[in-house]
């Protein structure tokens, strides 16, 4: 007997729509959503941008942002990267064209945040806007653009905003930041937009033993907001928090010991193991959405040895140098090996 036809399966749990109002797309990227139903008017909007190699659809799944949208009530735009502009699904971060404000990549997205605060007559002063990797040096660069756009952000294992221009910087700079001092790294927020503040609030996320992007970036990243906010550090180690003169805190470094290359998420909770989506015990959507006001934090979760994902996307345990104790070698040659898969700059 003649065998069925086999057909291939469709996108797997892909509750995302593309956006369908007009808006100026110079960087020509997809524009994915996902809107709860009887969302009321006033509702906030969060913008997630996926990393390299990822979908809009993928990333969503694993990290849980459209359930957490569903029970906590605001919109999401996915914007996702095409083939087109890079083989590997990377957003651009490392060339002015897609991140100077009014061009490129940068002047896509805002323009979808407008057309969706429209569309859905969201509230335009609660936008929020996090990313993974590329995803996340993105998102610093919309921060810095668009500081009138956004009122938050969140960088997981990102990069400082300026840090490179050209691919042979951005690979020097995922592997080892320059040393700047925060009031230089203020600076280039600063001197991004002509913007006077308010200041957009900003949560960094970064694994400990990140091979990709050094960790040394996660916390410049944060070193770069507090000064722009004038904000003073509390505390060490794992989690530090700078507070402004109110003792408001605008600015927060989260580094998750232990994990590679990723975004923490927490399988207990619903989110789903993948390349690059480290299931570490830590639900790190819910707690950067209780960052930004959007809802509680969870409890507290005792992080456990992570299955992070199949060894082949699995990054390789680094050096781990630190201020509090002894650093080890950097291998730079490995490091700028993965942060040019990561770029998508070769296999």
């Amino acid at each position: 007997m003649p065998r069925p036809a086999r057909t291939r399966p469709g996108p797997v749990d892909d509750r995302l729509s593309d956006l369908t109002a007009a808006f100026v797309n110079p960087g020509a990227l997809r524009m994915r959503t996902f809107v709860p139903g009887a969302l009321p008017a006033g509702a906030p909007l969060v913008v997630v941008l996926h990393g390299c190699t990822q979908t809009a659809a993928g990333y969503d799944r694993a990290a849980g942002w459209s359930a957490l949208a569903t029970r906590l009530g605001f919109a999401l735009l996915f914007p996702e990267q095409v083939p087109a502009n890079n083989p590997n699904r990377c957003f651009t971060w490392f060339e002015a064209a897609d991140t100077r404000r009014g061009s490129g990549e940068v002047a896509s997205i805002a323009a979808a945040v407008g057309a969706m605060v429209r569309l859905h007559r969201l509230d335009g002063a609660r936008v929020f806007v996090t990313g993974l990797s590329a995803g996340g040096a993105m998102a610093n660069a919309l921060l810095a653009a668009y500081p009138d756009v956004f009122a938050g952000g969140a960088i997981i294992a990102g990069l400082p905003v300026g840090s490179a221009a050209g691919v042979a910087e951005a690979l020097t700079a995922m592997a080892q930041p320059a040393a700047l001092t925060g009031p230089a790294l203020g600076d280039r927020v600063r001197g991004a937009s002509g913007f006077a503040g308010p200041w957009p609030r900003v949560a960094v996320w970064h694994g400990g033993d990140d091979r990709t992007v050094s960790r040394l970036n996660g916390l410049a990243v944060a070193e770069q907001w507090a000064d722009v906010h004038g904000a003073t550090r509390h505390g060490d180690g794992d989690r530090i928090v700078w507070r402004n003169a109110v003792g408001v805190p605008v600015v927060e470094f989260n580094e998750v010991r232990g994990m590679g290359h990723g975004t923490p998420i927490d399988s207990r909770v619903g989110d789903a193991p993948a390349p690059f989506m480290l299931d570490v015990g830590i639900a790190s959507s819910a707690r950067i959405a209780a960052f930004w006001g959007l809802g509680d934090a969870p409890a507290t979760a005792v992080p456990r040895p992570a299955r992070h994902a199949p060894a082949a996307a699995r990054p390789s345990r680094p050096a781990r140098p630190t201020p509090a104790r002894a650093a080890k070698p950097l291998d730079i040659g490995r490091m700028i090996g993965d942060a040019m898969r990561a770029a998508g700059l070769m296999k």
